[in-house]
């Protein structure tokens, strides 16, 4: 583990260095300040791409071609 890891705690919403709160209660590590400053505008943007991809889709269907999932 490297000393320049930083985590984004969730309980704090404040970027923290290895001697932060739990590791269960933060996301990380993340190479710089910045980079974990973004941790939840990063979760946001995934789950709306994962959110929008035909291939994770709730409709019963397999998602390319509409075809029913087996």
């Amino acid at each position: 583990m490297s000393e320049d890891e930083y985590w984004f705690c969730l309980t704090h919403h404040t970027v923290e260095g290895r001697d932060g709160c739990k590791n269960a209660d933060r996301l990380g590590p993340y190479a710089s300040p910045a980079e974990a400053s973004r941790a939840l505008d990063k979760v946001a943007e995934r789950n709306e791409a994962w959110d929008n991809d035909p291939r994770w889709n709730d409709d019963g269907s397999d998602g390319a071609d509409g075809t029913p999932g087996r």
